[in-house]
């Protein structure tokens, strides 16, 4: 099982001062998350989304973070895939200049970057999102495969060389951020890697896997974007980890709180998220929420799934490093690839966010290294 953080870069109250403090910040803890045994980061793209998340340019953070450690992966979690965003030539050639600089350590990440705030920015068509981030997907395995590429589908590309060629031979990993069965199975018929995106819980990780593995085992492998298949099923886990458990699970509570309300500002129209006080009562407030949101649902007649209402479920690794300890053990049960932790939320101070990752290398990541019988 392998172990990472992902980045958002996300902040409450943003002032060009503090936007500047929270993107160094992340670099920080994406530095120290090597030296304390983490195995790969994963940075996301997201435009003009205020608060929720400031990191625009993920090849640009990710390329600094490269500079700055040896070992630890590099993932895109994940780009941007419409051609509205960028043409996907130019993805290829950015991600292979990254993984010749960082000595074949990148990962890629395939997202359709949905919300009508980004698509409003860039003149994205929702009814493009799904087919063009499956042709770019399937753009990029051809043209990393190919010495000479030329591309005929709903746009036109070549002939010509993809320069520099990545070290990773043919191409570096695949993966699709995954936040509903839909997309799992898409993820698994296209042969590529699930990033889990959600709040919900052990028990719907558990759900996801299984509707994962059972695409898995169904495909025909014809929808296949690269000769390289790619099985790997990372889980989010919301975490902070502290000696004192009870404000470990304050301040966590209180992040996913604001990550929650920038979720339903941006994807659902709700107000904007608040910086509320450590000491109110958050997890109480999540629960009030989560059943009002049922209520909406329940009187539009949607069924409420996990991924409407799990941005609300405080069930996480927040306390003690024994609290994530037996989270993370739910996870390894489950069979989950890889715990991606999420640490960096809104709210959370950046020395809670150091101590958490502290506490996950000096004592999280060695209890399953030693399970199994790994150094």
């Amino acid at each position: 099982m392998k172990f990472s953080m992902i980045f958002e870069a996300q902040l409450s109250n943003p002032t060009p001062e503090r936007e500047r403090q929270v993107i160094n910040d992340c670099v920080e803890q994406a530095v120290y998350a090597e030296e304390m045994g983490f195995d790969r980061i994963w940075a996301v793209e997201h435009h003009s989304l205020s608060q929720y998340a400031h990191m625009s340019a993920s090849e640009i953070f990710l390329t600094w973070v490269a500079a700055r450690t040896s070992r630890i992966r590099i993932g895109h979690g994940v780009v941007t895939m419409p051609f509205g965003y960028q043409h996907p030539v130019r993805v290829a050639e950015r991600a292979a200049m990254l993984d010749v600089l960082s000595g074949g350590r990148v990962d890629i990440g395939s997202g359709r970057g949905a919300t009508k705030q980004e698509m409003s920015m860039y003149g994205v068509r929702p009814d493009d999102t799904y087919p063009q981030m499956e042709e770019a997907l399937r753009i990029f395995s051809a043209a990393w495969r190919e010495e000479q590429f030329e591309w005929h589908g709903s746009i036109d590309i070549g002939p010509g060389a993809i320069l520099p060629r990545p070290v990773q031979d043919p191409h570096p990993p695949l993966f699709m951020a995954c936040s509903k069965h839909d997309t799992l199975k898409l993820a698994a018929e296209l042969g590529i890697g699930a990033l889990v995106m959600g709040f919900a819980g052990a028990d719907d990780v558990r759900a996801m896997r299984a509707v994962y593995d059972e695409a898995i085992a169904t495909r025909s492998g014809e929808r296949c974007v690269s000769t390289e298949v790619n099985n790997h099923f990372s889980a989010l886990c919301p975490t902070i980890v502290l000696d004192d458990a009870e404000r470990a699970l304050r301040i966590g509570t209180r992040g996913q709180r604001f990550f929650a309300e920038s979720i339903a500002h941006w994807y659902g129209n709700s107000p904007a998220p608040t910086g509320e006080d450590e000491d109110e009562d958050h997890v109480a407030v999540m629960a009030r929420d989560r059943d009002e949101l049922v209520a909406r649902l329940h009187d539009a007649n949607i069924p409420a799934r996990p991924v409407d209402t799990g941005t609300y479920n405080a069930d996480h690794a927040y306390g003690t490093a024994g609290t994530a300890i037996a989270y993370v053990e739910k996870l390894r049960q489950i069979g989950v690839d890889e715990v991606m932790c999420l640490i960096q939320m809104g709210t959370v101070p950046q020395e809670a966010c150091m101590e958490t990752i502290r506490q996950w290398g000096e004592t999280v990541i060695p209890h399953f290294r030693a399970l199994e019988g790994e150094k």
